[in-house]
């Protein structure tokens, strides 16, 4: 099992240059992977940062870490521009993003969607999400790319260079348990970061019931990542016998910053 960090883009860490630090310091402590939230707003207006600039720093300040923003509410954004953007990073890091994808939370309604008129229906969003990865897998390929969908369109682009990782970068799909249609997504692609309503031990259960539906969905036999992100006074072996592939000390929004440097200083659970 990997292990790694997975912080607020906002509050006390809405700054590039304090992620960038943090990022550095979890690379030299040990720790597999460093990971965001993407948000544009949060209610009661913290301080956020761009989750793009701010992976940007963290590629430039580590040599080997992986790192992503966990999730992207594909529906809020232009899948060609963000293709660009991640090939970019891609690049950059030399092959070390990881994408994660998801409908986006309920918690920023207002605050992300519906202040900027973008689509609330969850059952547009979600056809928006997956014509959105089809258009980014498209893009990524190098090859010229030819799309009609409902809601996107491309006709004979190519985009170059393409990024460092073969076939794609990672895609990682975010799912709220019980729902199956997130699942379901998941399976078609390669990971599962899974959200659960109960914590431990239920969320042990949840877990496994979780990787074993996807699985049985999956029709190759491609690495599959499973990501788990909890308290990280807890244990993450345990995660780890219910499926998991990553464990992620999750960092809480408010957290003191000093708390989260001690975490990070602190390296990965050995358990």
């Amino acid at each position: 099992m990997k292990r790694g960090v997975y912080l607020p883009n906002f509050g006390p860490l809405g700054d590039a240059r304090v992620l960038a630090e943090l990022a550095a310091a979890a690379e030299r402590a040990g720790w597999d992977g460093f990971f965001l939230w993407d948000h544009i707003a949060r209610p009661g207006h913290p301080p956020v940062v761009d989750p793009w600039i701010a992976l940007t720093a963290v590629a430039l300040a580590t040599e080997r870490l992986r790192f992503g923003a966990l999730v992207t509410p594909l529906a809020r954004r232009r899948p060609q521009k963000l293709a660009r953007e991640t090939a970019s990073l891609d690049v950059l890091s030399k092959g070390r993003l990881v994408f994660g994808a998801g409908l986006g939370s309920a918690g920023g309604a207002q605050t992300e969607w519906a202040a900027f008129g973008e689509e609330q229906d969850l059952s547009r969003r979600a056809e928006l999400l997956d014509e959105g990865l089809a258009v980014l897998d498209g893009l990524w390929s190098g090859e010229p790319f030819t799309f009609a969908g409902t809601h996107f369109r491309v006709a004979g682009a190519r985009f170059l260079p393409a990024p460092v990782q073969r076939p794609r970068v990672p895609i990682w799909i975010a799912a709220y348990w019980p729902h199956r249609r997130p699942l379901a997504r998941a399976a078609r692609w390669d990971g599962l970061f899974c959200l659960f309503p109960d914590g431990p031990p239920r969320d042990l259960e949840q877990l496994a019931e979780a990787v074993a539906l996807v699985r049985a969905q999956r029709r190759t036999g491609a690495p599959f990542d499973v990501v788990y992100a909890g308290d990280p006074k807890l244990g993450s072996e345990p995660y780890a016998r219910a499926g998991a592939t990553w464990w992620l000390a999750r960092v809480d929004p408010g957290d003191p910053l000093e708390r989260t440097r001690a975490l990070i200083a602190a390296g990965p659970p050995a358990r």
